[in-house]
């Protein structure tokens, strides 16, 4: 089941949140969809260079809030904050003239974000860099960084070959059905001279869950070589 779904809408409510936060009665909830997926695309072709790699959007009555999620805030706010204005105000005007507020979160290691991993592949095999070698070095990357398991897929005339085929590098563990799991999916799209091509990263990150500490308590304890060890008596 986990192999056949996307694994992000398949956490849902389980470990993963909702892109999407708003409620709308039956005559607007297409409008608002409608909104929201030109909101997206118009942040995605205007911030494509900054690494973004997550965009949410919540709705009050009558205010948007955006939350912006990019590995270089700079770029997206721009000199004084005027990039921030000119999106506001381009928002604003898709959405009905609604009162838009946009938050910027800077993503620390974008080398374990699945969503800049992907992009980061597809823009080297742009520039004419072989696959292989492209999504071997992601891995490498990414396990450098702490990861527990990389999982990398490139679909579509690799190489420039006439019949499109499928090649996938995995290194770790990547247990897509197991939901305690944290794994963190992206999905990204080369445009090369012989077509698109996909580009899927699924990355299992450390369970951030702490364990509970053993209980320390003054009875008898055993030491490594095998012998019971009596407690230090307070005097």
């Amino acid at each position: 089941m986990g192999r056949k779904v996307n694994p992000i809408g398949y956490r849902l409510a389980v470990q993963k949140d909702w892109r999407s936060k708003w409620y709308a009665s039956e005559q607007e909830y297409t409008k608002f969809l409608h909104e929201d997926l030109k909101v997206r695309a118009y942040l995605k072709k205007k911030l494509y260079t900054a690494a973004l790699s997550k965009i949410q959007i919540e709705r009050a009555w009558n205010s948007l809030r955006v939350t912006l999620f990019t590995a270089r805030p700079g770029l997206v706010i721009g000199r004084k904050g005027s990039e921030i204005e000119i999106m506001s105000s381009r928002i604003s005007a898709m959405c009905a003239g609604r009162d838009v507020k946009i938050d910027i979160f800077e993503i620390k290691q974008p080398e374990l974000d699945a969503q800049l991993v992907a992009e980061n592949v597809a823009v080297q095999m742009e520039r004419r860099i072989a696959f292989r070698r492209a999504m071997k070095r992601a891995i490498q990357t990414t396990m450098d960084f702490g990861a527990d398991g990389v999982r990398i897929r490139c679909g579509g005339r690799l190489g420039g070959a006439d019949i499109a085929r499928a090649e996938w590098y995995k290194r770790g563990k990547v247990p897509l059905q197991t939901l305690r799991v944290p794994i963190d999916y992206g999905f990204a799209e080369a445009r090369t001279t012989y077509g698109i091509i996909g580009v899927k990263c699924w990355i299992n990150k450390k369970d951030e869950i702490e364990k509970p500490k053993r209980e320390t308590g003054g009875g008898p304890r055993r030491d490594p070589r095998g012998k019971r060890s009596r407690a230090p008596q307070r005097k």
